[in-house]
């Protein structure tokens, strides 16, 4: 299988499926002589985890990152890192009746079609499981980016939408609730969906806010490989994903040029940013911001048509534990990714000088 590795000089590759013996991963180009804070990365794997609310999937999973190699008394060296996350709360049977259904929008046909086997179990290597060990690379590579913050949030479930814009938002207040909406009336009315949402044994999908900030100017390689672009890939490599927006986005279409364009300051700011703080795919020292959408969950409890191993069209039932809707837990996620673009986008920057 190809495609287990993800950025040029600061690259992670990934191992592991949802009910095997771990996940984990080798990140290699790594800076040396970064003092890790270790209960950073960890609590970037604790927003991710499951069972931490009664709006996510019940799998109880510590998801406590084991570290191997390339780091000496706490330091990276330079060489590979490599890690683990131990599967500690698989139920496999839980999925055994799916042994030979494809479930709709699953990647269970596409896999079986392309590789002649799969691993039914909790979807194997297609299962979201998989970003935990990207969360771990992406909490590293916040961590060499020194001081550009990065903050993602809810920003809508179903049709419930956070109007205001970001610059209005406080992003200490994400983690104040299970959403991770930074409006505490705005969350309340998204739980109160996703719970009910639950009940009826159905899922709902939503959107992702992310805020880069302090990012200098320069970041990004022309012409296949703009800022935007790589950050597009990003998000659109993790599960759930069906879009992506920077800056203006699909609202800039409905614009004149005179109303779009990104009038200059005197210091080489710009008065707005419809641009995104990317143009030319190369980064203009603006705020970065742009918006995901993700799917329902695929899974839900409620009976389908699903296709058997046979040909023959089947009545099946989702089970086990899963997500009523995945946007609060991408979270970290959309984080981590974007953490890793902009790792690799400086590395190659200072490969010039």
């Amino acid at each position: 299988m190809a495609g287990n590795s993800f950025g040029t000089l600061f690259k992670l590759t990934t191992f592991g499926e949802s009910h095997g013996i771990a996940i984990g991963g080798i990140i290699d180009g790594c800076p040396p002589g970064i003092q890790l804070d270790f209960e950073a990365i960890q609590q970037e794997l604790d927003r991710r985890k499951p069972g931490q609310s009664d709006i996510v999937t019940q799998r109880k999973e510590p998801d406590t990152v084991e570290f191997l190699s390339g780091i000496f008394e706490g330091v990276t060296t330079g060489t590979p890192i490599g890690f683990t996350i131990h599967n500690t709360n698989q139920k496999s049977k839980d999925y055994s009746h799916i042994k030979d259904v494809y479930r709709p929008s699953h990647a269970d046909y596409t896999y079986q079609q392309k590789y002649g086997t799969r691993d039914y179990r909790g979807g194997g290597r297609s299962s979201a499981r998989e970003t935990a060990s990207r969360v771990v690379a992406g909490a590293i590579a916040k961590q060499v980016l020194g001081e550009i913050t990065i903050n993602a949030y809810t920003s809508s479930v179903g049709d419930i939408y956070l109007e205001q814009p970001y610059q209005a938002l406080d992003f200490s207040k994400t983690e104040s609730n299970a959403v991770r909406c930074p409006d505490a009336e705005v969350a309340e009315q998204m739980i109160a969906r996703i719970k009910k949402i639950r009940k009826e044994g159905d899922t709902i999908g939503g959107t992702v806010t992310c805020v880069i900030r302090n990012v200098p100017v320069g970041l990004g390689e022309p012409v296949f490989d703009k800022l935007h672009a790589e950050l597009g890939k990003a998000m659109l490599s993790i599960n759930a994903v069906k879009g992506f927006e920077y800056g203006s986005g699909f609202c800039g279409t409905k614009m004149k040029g005179s109303e779009h364009n990104d009038l200059f300051n005197p210091d080489g700011s710009t008065k707005t940013n419809l641009s995104g703080g990317i143009q030319g795919g190369i980064s203009n020292g603006m705020d970065i911001y742009f918006r995901v959408a993700f799917k329902p969950v695929a899974t839900v409890m409620q009976k389908q048509e699903a296709l058997s191993a046979e040909g023959e069209l089947v009545e099946m039932q989702g089970k086990g534990r899963h997500d009523p809707c995945v946007v609060p837990r991408a979270i970290p996620i959309v984080e981590a990714m974007a953490a890793l673009v902009l790792a690799d986008f400086m590395l190659l920057n200072k490969s010039y000088q």
